[in-house]
């Protein structure tokens, strides 16, 4: 008969947890959400510094850290909600900052900023957009100024020096500006055929940086020859005139960043002004990472969930740049109500706030007398359903323990031996 190991024990007792993990890890599966889970099994599967008594334990750990922190029934998460945003929000600055690195942008951030977010502002006060390249273009700066001219919005005002006129003379001189032209990428064969598309007459190279406009007699008749406004309506026309670019986009900037994970550095372009429809158009440009702060772009071209993604970004950026530090379930929460009904809306009376049942709850945020008014007219009723209504009329707010409703029996008010006198009666 063959002696035993004494490490057999140890090995059983070994196999015995490692079926204990496996199980937890099971059972933590069905519960946990999955990155939650990813990412503690890989911490676990990594862990060799950690015995096996200690993983099962870090599971058992995380399965209850995760079920404490759940919301209980009745619990009034929208309260919390506007505290957790509103409290931190009165610490928020004012200012409008200068974007970091390029002192020529100006970025709304803190307070204005969140106001915009939340009201659902169609047009951000300061739109920006960043603009990342495909990775074969990444590193390539020719690529990335190519990409950046032809984006920006230029117009022939934009690389001209003057627009020069004598009146009685139906000929104009446009005077180029040579730097601007090189900045910008323009040719003065791209002037030309912007004037002409302006239809205002015949266009012709001058010399030395100059172009002819014979303005046509339909455009500047005899009797307006001696007329300086019409000229200078001329001039504007000129001046306004569109040469290439993306409208919107009114200056891009190209910088150098590197990514933190990953060391990996690469030009972005950060362009003043948004037109994210178009910008994926142009070729180089990796539309997974285009970013922009307009939320209502984002809900037009990407759909709804993409601005609901933007919204909760653009207000966890303005709170941590301001060093306020807000959980991102109150955020999401936040975004959730502003894009459930696949539109974008404001937290406000003409969104949200606007459109509660409750009348009581719409008048006490804003124009109390009107909404009564039109409430009455209409012969809504009021049903003391939600929080603010109960409140003002002083019952007790449906959240909580108070959204038991308890019914008590007219026989559990009478004592024992009333009811067997009832009994006896009937029988």
């Amino acid at each position: 008969m063959p002696k035993r190991s004494r490490r057999e024990p140890r090995n059983e007792q070994g196999i015995e947890l490692g079926e204990k993990l496996k199980a937890k890890l099971e059972a933590a599966k069905s519960m946990l959400p999955p990155k939650l889970y990813e990412e503690l099994y890989e911490k676990i599967s990594k862990g060799t510094d950690l015995t096996m008594e200690q993983k099962i334990e870090a599971v058992e750990r995380t399965v209850r850290r995760y079920v404490e922190s759940m919301v209980q029934p009745g619990e009034p998460v929208g309260v919390t909600a506007a505290q957790s945003i509103g409290e931190p929000g009165t610490q928020m600055t004012l200012r409008t900052f200068h974007y970091a690195g390029l002192m020529e942008f100006d970025v709304t951030l803190g307070l204005p900023r969140l106001i915009e977010i939340v009201d659902a502002k169609h047009e951000p006060s300061t739109p920006l957009m960043r603009i990342y390249l495909e990775d074969k273009y990444a590193n390539d700066l020719e690529k990335a100024k190519e990409i950046a001219r032809s984006i920006e919005y230029t117009t022939i005002g934009n690389v001209i020096n003057s627009v020069d006129y004598t009146l009685g003379d139906r000929t104009l001189v446009v005077r180029l500006d040579p730097e601007m032209m090189e900045d910008r990428g323009v040719t003065v064969d791209m002037v030309v055929e912007a004037l002409e598309r302006l239809k205002l007459g015949d266009v012709e190279k001058g010399e030395e940086n100059t172009v002819l406009l014979h303005v046509s007699e339909s455009v500047l008749p005899d009797e307006s020859l001696t007329d300086l406004r019409a000229y200078e309506d001329i001039k504007n026309k000129i001046i306004k005139g569109y040469v290439k670019g993306i409208k919107g986009i009114r200056r891009a900037v190209i910088q150098e960043r590197t990514d933190d994970k990953t060391g990996k550095r690469e030009y972005v372009i950060v362009a003043e002004g948004s037109n994210l429809s178009e910008v994926m158009k142009i070729d180089g440009v990796d539309i997974t990472r285009i970013d922009t702060n307009n939320i209502y772009e984002i809900a037009e071209t990407l759909g709804i969930e993409a601005a609901r993604n933007a919204i909760i970004r653009e207000i966890m950026d303005v709170l941590q740049n301001s060093g306020l530090d807000v959980d991102i379930r109150h955020v999401m929460l936040v975004a959730d109500l502003m894009t459930w009904t696949g539109k974008v809306r404001q937290i406000g009376r003409l969104g949200v706030v606007g459109e509660k049942p409750s009348v009581l709850a719409r008048a006490a945020f804003e124009v109390t007398v009107n909404q009564l008014y039109e409430a009455a007219v209409k012969g809504e009723e009021e049903r003391f359903a939600g929080v603010t209504e109960s409140i003002i009329a002083g019952l007790p707010p449906r959240v909580g323990t108070g959204i038991v409703l308890l019914s008590l029996g007219v026989n559990a008010l009478k004592s024992p031996s009333q009811l067997s006198q009832a009994e006896g009666a009937q029988q």
